[in-house]
């Protein structure tokens, strides 16, 4: 029954796309050439060299880099627990944060309970 009906459905729209082909405008146009690329910019270097994340281990510094852009150290200490340096405004201007947690807690209200 079910192969009966999609067999009755394909055949009603067999005409309807064949009108979509008719439809299309007598002047229609391809598109232009695309332009050549400004000065300055290495198409060969391929898009993600830019947005490309380098991590340096350096004794018990780690850097994390994006675009060449130092944005975050990762300290561990032999005693103590590691904690981040991290540059949230792009100014340069490091603050400690003692892990990746943002802090913000959204509230968890018990509703119901069974």
């Amino acid at each position: 029954m079910r192969r009966a009906l999609f067999i009755f459905a394909v055949l009603l729209a067999a005409p309807a796309m064949a009108d979509e082909k008719a439809k299309l405008p007598a002047d229609l146009q391809s598109l232009p050439d695309v332009p050549p690329p400004p000065p300055g910019v290495n198409l060969d270097a391929g898009p993600d060299v830019e947005q490309r994340i380098v991590i340096r281990p350096e004794g018990e510094a780690v850097e994390y880099r994006v675009g060449g852009r130092l944005f975050m150290i990762k300290i561990t200490p032999k005693i103590g627990k590691p904690y981040y340096l991290i540059d949230n405004k792009g100014d340069g201007t490091f603050a400690r944060q003692e892990g990746l947690d943002s802090g913000i807690r959204p509230p968890m209200w018990v509703i119901h309970q069974f």
